[in-house]
């Protein structure tokens, strides 16, 4: 293959080809190449400048949950203290309706135990302790008192059912009280979260659009700071849903115990009523 020396004898005339060798030619090619070599320092400053922000965007950032706390947006941070505020208050209804199940639950039994041994309404107003049992057979006692001897002993009977009924229920309730928040939060708290998330989305992206670079560098912090508000929603309603179902179920085996003791009650009430001998009023008299 013939060199370049030899096609640019062949393409140029001698005296061509002394002229273009010479050394004022290559000094005047250097001395042409001079503005564009200054038309070029803008350029590099500049590249110089993007990447110098892009090597502090790649510099380490302090993406510990706090450290993200405090770099988020206010909106995000409400999100993140409201559900901060959700787990506290799940947790203390975990704690206080745990002991008062707890002591619901031992009396409503102990007063069970002492309703099958006793043997007629009097000995049972005795022994039974204090509790949602004891206001059970208060209510009972309370019809007895307002009823005559000439009233018909069904409607008796039909009446103390009602009443301890009623009793029966305003304890069912007041047993629940405090239960219906764990159901709030365990509904809500992952879509609040999710409103926190795509807010720190939201802003993220208006710092893409303003920074004018898609590095990730620049805008996974702020993803991060969003995805957190996420993570904290789950962390409210997670446990709140699963105490709740806890609750429901340690709740309805209360109102079971409660079913029990009424229905003690009415078959002591009944056999007193039906015992013709003595009324039940008539025991409460001499009992006082």
């Amino acid at each position: 293959m013939p060199s370049w020396k030899a096609l640019r004898r062949d393409a140029l005339p001698f005296g061509l080809v002394g002229i273009l060798d010479g050394p004022k030619v290559r000094r005047g090619a250097a001395l042409l190449a001079l503005p564009f070599l200054f038309l070029s320092l803008p350029a590099s400053a500049q590249d110089g400048v993007d990447r110098t922000a892009i090597a502090a965007a790649l510099l380490p950032r302090d993406l510990s949950p706090w450290g993200m706390f405090m770099q988020a947006d206010i909106v995000v941070k409400a999100v993140m203290i409201g559900l901060v505020f959700a787990t506290l208050v799940t947790w203390t209804v975990w704690l206080s309706k745990t002991i008062e199940l707890i002591k619901a639950r031992r009396n409503a039994k102990n007063a069970l135990r002492e309703l099958a041994s006793a043997r007629n309404v009097e000995d049972a107003v005795r022994h039974v302790p204090e509790g949602a049992v004891a206001q059970l057979l208060e209510g009972a006692m309370a019809e007895l008192k307002l009823s005559t001897d000439r009233m018909d002993k069904e409607g008796i009977k039909t009446r103390v059912a009602s009443r301890l009924q009623q009793i029966e229920a305003a304890a069912s309730r007041r047993i629940g009280f405090g239960t219906g928040v764990l159901a709030t939060i365990g509904s809500t708290g992952p879509f609040v979260g999710l409103f926190g998330t795509v807010w720190g989305i939201m802003n993220s992206f208006i710092g893409i659009s303003k920074s004018q670079t898609t590095n990730l560098a620049v805008v996974a912090p702020g993803i991060a700071e969003a995805l957190l508000a996420t993570a904290l929603g789950l962390v409210a309603a997670i446990p709140a849903v699963m105490i709740y179902n806890l609750f429901a179920r340690q709740i309805s085996s209360y109102r079971a115990l409660l079913g029990d003791g009424s229905s003690e009650i009415t078959r002591l009430v009944g056999r007193d009523l039906d015992g013709g001998a003595i009324l039940v009023r008539r025991h409460l008299a001499a009992a006082e």
